[in-house]
């Protein structure tokens, strides 16, 4: 069978890569070798900040910059095409730094501030008036008025939802095995299943990916991270703000359900939770907000994030390789910069010029 293009990963990455790609009347076959939106994308707590915070240079800030301009447009689309709501709000954000020192919160505050976002610095009282749930012992954050945050299954059900419209073929619990070469050309993948023909191949596979672009002859280094996570209910909602210290976070849903994320562990595949990392996620939660040593457990999961060495995705053609190109590795900013990834990959393909210049994050033969 022929495509125009074969997606492998049925991320967030992949599903809005394809979503882009049928607007444009390609015809677009997406291969998962699970069930489409069920990994890491899924296992996220959909936190949208308002910017990379630190250098205005950095290669991410422009990606940061548009993704923000794209999500309440693609927000609303789906939501017009599908009915599906996914929870796009901008709830805004409270930082708390480092309780033992202060000079964290200072340099990310500066941080945030070079990156043009807006940002607030709260005292003991404005706190307490901000969110009176907060452990009273903190007497200095900042709040981001500007951040968001994203509800990822109902987000990926939506994405599924409008790619199903716009007549992409999804294709569940297939796994490729090799590329199909047309010479020196890869010209397809061939899967478990059979073989498909296809003008461009995405390899959007997440921290499956490193073999797979191995087997192409480019040895990217993507290696998966878990990210174990706790789900609490309340009988109302507790707080109204993200609140982020360091990697780890409470993601407060209009429902009263708060979301406790994340390790970060360099553990191969392996998805399990362990006590050691859920007991350090409540203890974390109880010592921002006390109230939640009340809530009622409801879950925890885990997710595989995928890591590069210098923690910049991997977004553009392969070299030596015309047709075939890679959007993976974005760690903990997979469904962040989703939007823009997907539009990206598809001027690439579509050989228009990029919305975002991407190409200091272009893969390379040297990892």
């Amino acid at each position: 069978m022929n495509s125009d293009v074969v997606i492998v990963g049925g991320g967030v990455i992949g599903l809005t890569t394809a979503y882009e790609l049928a607007g444009r009347d390609v015809r677009v076959t997406l291969l998962d070798q699970g069930q489409p939106g069920r990994e890491a994308s899924w296992a996220g707590a959909g936190i949208l900040p308002p910017a990379k915070p630190g250098d205005p240079a950095h290669p991410l800030t422009a990606m940061c910059r548009a993704t923000n301009e794209l999500w309440p447009d693609l927000s609303a689309n789906l939501r017009e095409m599908t009915g599906i709501d996914n929870g796009f709000r901008r709830c805004g954000g409270l930082g708390i730094g480092s309780h033992s020192n202060p000079k964290v919160l200072r340099e990310e505050i500066v941080a945030w501030q070079q990156a043009g976002a807006v940002v607030e610095t709260l005292s003991a009282s404005d706190i307490a008036a901000c969110e009176s749930v907060i452990n009273p012992n903190i007497s200095e954050l900042y709040r981001l008025p500007e951040l968001a945050q994203v509800r990822n299954p109902w987000h990926l059900k939506a994405l599924l939802s409008a790619c199903h419209q716009r007549g992409v073929d999804i294709r569940t619990g297939v796994c490729v095995t090799s590329f199909h070469r047309n010479g020196r050309t890869i010209a397809g993948v061939n899967t478990t299943h059979e073989r498909l023909n296809a003008g461009t191949v995405v390899i959007a596979a997440g921290a499956w990916s490193q073999e797979l672009l191995a087997s192409a002859g480019c040895p990217l280094q993507i290696e998966p991270m878990r990210g174990q996570i706790v789900l609490l209910a309340c009988p109302q909602r507790p707080f109204r703000h993200v609140i982020e210290c360091g990697p780890r976070y409470l993601v407060p849903r209009d429902d009263g359900r708060v979301l406790i994320g994340s390790t970060e562990e360099s553990v191969g595949f392996n998805k399990q939770n362990t006590a050691e990392g859920l007991r350090g996620l409540l203890s974390f939660a109880e010592e921002l907000v006390p109230s939640l040593r009340d809530a009622l457990f409801e879950r925890a999961w885990a997710g595989l994030r995928p890591r590069t060495v210098n923690g910049m995705p991997y977004i553009g053609r392969l070299p030596g390789q015309e047709s075939l190109f890679v959007a993976a590795g974005h760690f903990r900013a997979g469904l962040h910069l989703s939007p823009v990834t997907g539009r990206v990959v598809s001027q690439l393909i579509m050989g228009e010029p990029p919305i975002v210049d991407v190409s200091a994050l272009a893969p390379s033969t040297g990892g």
